[in-house]
């Protein structure tokens, strides 16, 4: 699917989440029949959700759900508040955020700064001269426009790369903690913003109304808020070597 075919889908979703949907038929049996498994998600959550819809159990087979995706106490990169895998369906990563997986969120500020790759690194990668490091690059022409645009400096930050990174060795984590996380879903100026609880506050109340659901769930989420960015940058470059 492209970006207008999610937000096509996303905008039938508002309107009443099929249940005879394709995008709700991924393969129970794989989870059921691997528990423990890591279920790692680089595009908008409608397929996870779905499928937690159809069969909640799923959500205790999973040992983590590694989430590239939000943008937690910082801007986003599609609205000023939201990241474009969270907006593009956000009752999808809702209904995920609140469905017992063990989350692990990979914000997109975890690509940016000095994790993503900038011209020396882009030309360290194409001197590998393989098949694999041409088309990293190639394929991202796009992705160091869309950087240039938004930071007026030239590289490439590559979200979905740390993500998987990070499902592969969480080690290359320096900072993290666990927070109740939730989804807004309604507003016009924040739609898709990923709240993080961070200092506690939801139970308080004047917040407990709000996060009910979220409190009664009573399941944090792994919040990851620093890369060893050296690190990273190896373990891209293991790959495409």
């Amino acid at each position: 699917m492209d970006a207008m075919d999610w937000a096509t889908t996303a905008i039938r979703l508002r309107a009443g989440r099929p249940k005879n949907c394709p995008l709700s038929r991924p393969s129970f049996s794989t989870i059921e029949s691997n528990p423990g498994l890591v279920l790692v998600t680089l595009g908008p959550l409608t397929n996870v959700a779905m499928a937690l819809e159809l069969n909640p159990r799923i959500a205790s087979k999973v040992g983590r759900c590694v989430i590239m995706g939000g943008a937690p106490c910082c801007e986003g990169n599609v609205t000023p508040a939201a990241e474009y895998n969270i907006w593009c369906d956000p009752e999808a990563a809702q209904i995920v955020l609140r469905s017992g997986l063990s989350i692990e969120l990979v914000g997109w500020h975890l690509c940016r700064g000095e994790a993503a790759l900038n011209p020396d690194d882009i030309k360290h990668v194409l001197s590998f001269g393989t098949p694999q490091a041409r088309f990293a690059i190639e394929c991202n022409s796009r992705a160091q426009e869309a950087y240039l645009e938004q930071t007026g400096e030239h590289g490439i930050s590559l979200p979905d790369p740390v993500a998987m990174a990070i499902a592969l060795d969480p080690s290359i984590v320096t900072r993290q903690s666990e927070h109740l996380v939730d989804v807004e879903t309604s507003s016009e100026l924040t739609l898709g913003m990923t709240v993080v609880d961070r200092l506690n506050l939801a139970a308080n109340e004047r917040n407990r109304a709000v996060w009910a659901p979220v409190l009664a769930q009573n399941r944090r989420a792994k919040i990851y808020w620093s890369i060893d960015n050296n690190r990273w940058k190896q373990t891209l470059y293991g790959t495409l070597r």
